[in-house]
C-alpha cells in the first residue's frame, strides 16, 4: 500500500518556514493581492493631496510664503479653497528658516483670518535638555511625535524645502535620501506636506516646474509643483498668476489669479495676506509667458541656458547612464534636442561601458563639484573606453548617433 504523505507536518514546515522568513532581515515583498486600491484624498481638491508632498515655487517677491500661510488659514478655520469648495477644519505646522512666527508668520496667519489655536510653528529641538535648531534632516521623528501629541496635523510647510537636505542641494543622490524622511512623514501623518523653493536664474519661457532652485530631484520627488509669478498681460497691467506646474497625481494645468495686499491684522501690527482672483485656463508655461513673447533665437538661447543647468546637476553624481539622463530630461521637462546642445557646448564625455550602455559624465574642470565627482568614480570611469568630445570628434558622432535611437 502506497504510504500517504504527512501534510499536517508539510504545512506546519511550511507555516514555520513563513515565520522564520517574516522574522529575518531583509527586502519585504507585498503580493498585490493583500493591498485594495485606493483613490488619492484631496485636502484641496487637485491640488494639495494628503500624505504627499508639494513644492511651492517661483521668483523672489511672488508670495511664496504668504500663499502658504493663506492655505494654512484656510485648513484651521476649514475654509473655503480659491475654487469654492470647503476644506476640513486641522492643525497645521510651521517650520521656517527664514522668517519669524511672532513679527511675520502669525500676523500674516491672523491678516488671512486664521483661527491661531491650530497653528503650531517648529521652534527648536530639545536634545539633552538643551533647545537646539531644528534640524529637518535630523528631527523628522521628533517632529512626528509632538504632531501626534497635538492632534495631527493637516498641512506642513517647510520652508525653504532645501534645508531638508544636509548634504549638496544639486546632487540629485544626496537630495532623493534627504527627501525621503519627509515623504515618509507626509505618509505617516496623512499630511499634505508644501516645501518652499525659488526659481533659478535663466529659463524663462521653459516649463515653469524645470526651473526649481537646486537638484532636480525636487521636482522628481514632489507629487505636485505649484508655481507662483507675475506677468504682463496684453492690457500691460502686470498680474499674479499661481499655476500647477506639474501633477503626477491630478489635472497640471489651471491655476487662479491673486494678488498681495497690505492691511492691519492687528493694532499697530500691518500684516500680508492673499487675495484670490478667477481662475484661468492654461498650461504653467503659457500662462506665466509674457504675451509680447521672445523671438525664435532668443527662446533657443533660453532653452540651452536651461538644459546647461539641467546637465550639470544631473552629472553632478559622476558617471551616468545616458538613457538615465534622458528620462530626468523627461520628468524635469527639458527637451531632449536642448540637453544635446548644452552637452556639446559643455564638451560632456560619452562613453560606452559594459553591455553596451552609454555614459556621459562631466569634463575634467569643469567645476569644482564636477571633479569631487569623478574623483569618487575614477575607478569605473576607467573601466570604460573615453570618447572626449573635443579631441574625439568622428567617435563621438557614432555616439551621437546611436542615442538618437535611445
Amino acid at each position: 500500500m502506497a504510504h500517504e504523505p504527512d501534510w499536517s507536518g508539510v504545512e506546519r514546515g511550511a507555516a514555520a518556514l513563513d515565520g522564520a522568513i517574516a522574522r529575518s532581515d531583509g527586502v519585504v515583498l507585498i503580493n498585490g493581492s493583500e493591498l485594495t486600491p485606493e483613490p488619492v484624498r484631496w485636502l484641496w481638491p487637485d491640488w494639495l493631496a494628503l500624505g504627499k508632498l508639494h513644492i511651492l515655487a517661483g521668483a523672489p517677491g511672488q508670495g511664496k510664503t504668504t500663499i502658504a500661510i493663506a492655505m494654512a488659514a484656510t485648513v484651521t478655520i476649514g475654509g473655503r479653497w480659491p475654487d469654492g469648495s470647503r476644506c476640513a477644519p486641522g492643525n497645521v505646522l510651521i517650520w521656517s528658516g527664514e522668517d519669524d512666527p511672532a513679527d511675520t508668520l502669525l500676523p500674516r496667519l491672523l491678516a488671512a483670518g486664521a483661527d491661531r489655536t491650530r497653528c503650531y510653528f517648529v521652534n527648536g529641538t530639545r536634545i539633552d535638555g538643551e533647545v537646539q535648531s531644528f534640524d529637518p534632516a535630523r528631527d523628522m521623528a521628533a517632529l512626528e511625535v509632538q504632531a501626534i501629541k497635538v492632534g495631527g496635523a493637516s498641512l506642513l510647510v517647510v520652508d525653504p524645502v532645501v534645508s531638508a537636505v544636509a548634504g549638496d542641494s544639486h546632487k540629485n543622490t544626496e537630495v532623493r535620501r534627504a527627501m525621503q524622511p519627509l515623504v515618509d512623514l507626509a505618509s505617516r501623518l496623512d499630511a499634505a506636506v508644501l516645501g518652499i523653493s525659488h526659481f533659478s536664474k535663466g529659463g524663462a519661457g521653459n516649463d515653469p516646474a524645470s526651473r526649481v532652485v537646486g537638484s532636480i530631484a525636487f521636482t522628481a520627488v514632489a507629487r505636485v509643483v505649484l508655481v507662483a509669478a507675475k506677468v504682463h498681460s496684453e492690457d500691460g497691467q502686470d498680474r499674479r498668476i499661481l499655476a500647477r506646474g506639474k501633477s503626477n497625481i491630478g489635472p497640471d494645468d489651471g491655476g487662479f489669479e491673486y494678488h498681495i495686499e497690505q492691511l492691519e491684522a492687528l493694532p499697530g501690527i500691518q500684516a500680508s495676506r492673499i487675495m484670490w482672483g478667477q481662475a484661468v485656463a492654461g498650461t504653467a508655461r503659457e500662462l506665466l509667458a509674457e504675451p509680447d513673447g521672445q523671438d525664435g533665437e532668443s527662446k533657443e538661447k533660453s532653452a540651452v541656458d536651461a538644459a546647461t543647468d539641467f546637465v550639470r546637476q544631473v552629472l553632478a553624481d559622476g558617471l551616468t547612464p545616458s538613457k538615465a539622463v534622458k528620462e530626468e530630461a523627461a520628468n524635469a521637462g527639458v527637451s531632449w534636442a536642448s540637453v544635446r546642445r548644452a552637452a556639446d557646448a559643455m564638451k560632456v564625455i560619452k562613453s560606452k561601458g559594459i553591455g553596451g550602455v552609454w555614459y556621459w559624465n562631466l569634463p575634467k574642470g569643469f567645476n569644482q563639484l564636477a571633479q569631487d565627482a569623478q574623483h569618487s568614480n575614477v575607478e569605473q570611469v576607467e573601466q570604460h573606453e573615453q570618447v572626449d568630445a573635443e579631441n574625439a570628434p568622428d567617435a563621438l558622432a557614432g555616439v551621437e548617433e546611436i542615442e538618437g535611437t535611445i
